[in-house]
This record gives structure tokens, sequence and C-alpha cells, in this order.
């Protein structure tokens, strides 16, 4: 007779049923979580010679998950971003197998207690206004996959669409009239509204000629762009535009790059931090302060600023606290 604890039936009932009809996450979240428990697998198969389906909840414990960690760092290159996040669904995982069998919520809360490695904060690229233009500069506007091109260029720029984003975009989803905008389905399943700039709204009326519905952006099949298309089309046009705009050869470009170029550039234009997540779909404040951190420009800025207030402050306007000898004997008196 089988074990009670075969990990292999959790895993379906988790899958289907816990991350698909009862919490009903996103296609994209159900598959990289499947993709963890592949990658597991495949270890607990290489490392123990264990087949999958005979592997048991209670193998499966804290020792080994450490060391199927370590693998993906080691073997697979994973960056410590990753292997948190495989953590995360792992963590998931056996939080489920201890609702359904309270004889494993000790076993379940040993896996719980790995805690995430601390990877330093990226920095953040962005390009400089006259890089954007390079590449906006780059697609031939007299045929119509250069006329895509720009279109999609100018739509990421404008909206700080994610790849992802800019892939799903279909022509209902535009409103090229009157207030022009653009309604993206985002993170979380929510959707946003991002006005449209006239530049933006000439260059998609071009790409789209009489289309009046499907996929914004279509690849030369004539089938949706994907988000790994929307990807080479940044590479390829960066690789050209570097020609005429060297600084670009040593920039990693990618459609993030431009989403926190958009950030970075609102910023700069006075718009406030708040308006900016709305623009971006970011849920946390947190994640759009950091765009406050790193233009160079506004920090020159503001260290000029301070520089001229105390240029013109008078010297001996007020005493400094270590001159006000009441105050020092009020203190040396408690």
């Amino acid at each position: 007779m089988p074990s009670p604890h075969l990990i292999g039936r959790f895993v379906r009932r988790f899958l289907l049923e816990e991350l698909d009809a009862d919490r009903n996450l996103s296609p994209h979240t159900r598959r990289s979580y499947r993709d963890c428990l592949l990658l597991l697998f495949r270890f607990i198969t290489a490392r123990h010679g264990t087949d999958p389906t005979r592997v048991t909840v209670e193998q499966v414990d804290a020792q080994l998950v450490r060391a199927f960690l370590r693998d993906l760092e080691e073997t697979r290159g994973n960056c410590v971003a990753t292997r948190n996040q495989r953590l995360a669904a792992l963590r998931s995982l056996f939080r489920f197998i201890g609702r359904c069998v309270p004889e494993l919520v000790e076993h379940a809360t040993q896996i719980g207690a790995i805690p995430d490695r601390r990877a330093p904060e990226p920095m953040v690229d962005y390009l400089e206004k006259s890089e954007v233009e390079a590449l906006l500069a780059v697609p031939d506007r007299s045929k119509a996959l250069g006329r895509r091109n720009h279109a999609l260029l100018l739509l990421l720029y404008n909206t700080g669409s994610r790849a992802s984003e800019a892939a799903r975009l279909v022509v209902s989803d535009l409103r090229l009239a009157g207030s022009p905008t653009a309604r993206f389905f985002v993170k979380g399943r929510k959707h946003r509204l991002c006005p449209l700039w006239p530049r933006t709204v000439e260059s998609l009326r071009s790409t789209l000629g009489a289309r009046l519905d499907g996929p914004v952006f279509l690849s030369q099949r004539r089938t949706a762009l994907t988000r790994f298309g929307v990807y080479e089309v940044m590479k390829s046009v960066k690789d050209r535009a570097a020609e005429s705009v060297p600084s670009l050869r040593a920039k990693r470009i990618s459609p993030h790059t431009m989403r926190h170029t958009t950030a970075v550039h609102l910023l700069q234009a006075g718009v406030d931090i708040n308006t900016i997540r709305a623009w971006l779909g970011h849920v946390s404040l947190e994640t759009t302060n950091r765009y406050a951190e790193v233009d160079l420009e506004m920090k020159k800025r503001a260290l000029q600023s301070c520089a001229e207030t105390v240029a013109e402050a008078p010297s001996e306007s007020t005493p400094s606290w270590h001159r006000d000898s009441d105050l020092m004997a009020f203190l040396t008196s408690l």
C-alpha cells in the first residue's frame, strides 16, 4: 500500500486546487510554481536516484531543500532573487501540506523557517533623453515593420509598460480620440489607464492602419508579438542606435530599462511621486521611491540649493548650542 504521505498527490492538489481554484493566481504565477517543483524533482532524481512518484513529504526536509537552493545558485547559476523566489514557492506548498495533514505541521514549519538570502539592491538603469531619441530614430517608418517598432518603443517610453503588458495590448484597449489612453492588464489582476502623448497616438494610428481589433503589435507572421519579441526589438534597435550614440554600448537595455527611464524622466519633469506610482501601476510607494535616489542631476541641484542656502545665511544669526551657557549649566545640573 502506498505511503499516505507521497508528495505527488499534494503537489497536484496544490497546483489545481490551492493556486488555481481557491486563490485564482495568474497563469504566470502558477507556471513559476510548477517550474520550481519540476526543478526540485529533477534535483532529487539526479542526486538520490529516487523516482519522483515515490518521493514522500518526509524526504523533502529542510536539509534537502537547502541543498536544492545551493544547487540552483552553484550549478544553474541562478541569482539570489531567483533562489528566494523558488524558496517562496516551496514555503507555500508546505504551508498547504501542513493545513491538509496536521501531523506534518512541524515538518512544514522547518521548511518555512529557511530564511531568504540577502542580495544587494540592483542599480536602476535608465536612459538619457538623447539616448531615447537615438533609439526612436532607428526604425524605418516607411516600412510596416519600422512603423510597428517605432510605435512599440514610443508606447513603452510613454506608458512605462512592461514587456508582457505591451505584448497583451489589443486594439480595444486603446482610446485614440478625445483624451487618448491605453488600458493595461497589470500584475495583481488589475487594470491601469495611462494617458498617451499626441506623438504616441500618431505612431499607433500609423501602425494600426484600418485594423479595429486584435493585438496592437503583430509579428511578421501576423500573430501577436510575444514579450520575447519585445525584447528582441529592443536589442536590435539598441545595437543600431549605439553606432551614433556610443554611450548606449555600455548599457544593458531591455523593456524594463525603458520603464525605469519613464519614471526618472517624469520625476525630472516635476511629477509627484504618487502620480508616478499610479502611472507605473506600483502597489507600494516604496517601489516608486527608489527612482528618487538614482537621478544624479536632481541630487546635484539639491546640493547646489543647499550650498546657496548656507552661503546666504548670516554667520552669527543665532548662537550655536555649545555657546548657550544657560543650557549647558541646566544639563550639567541634572
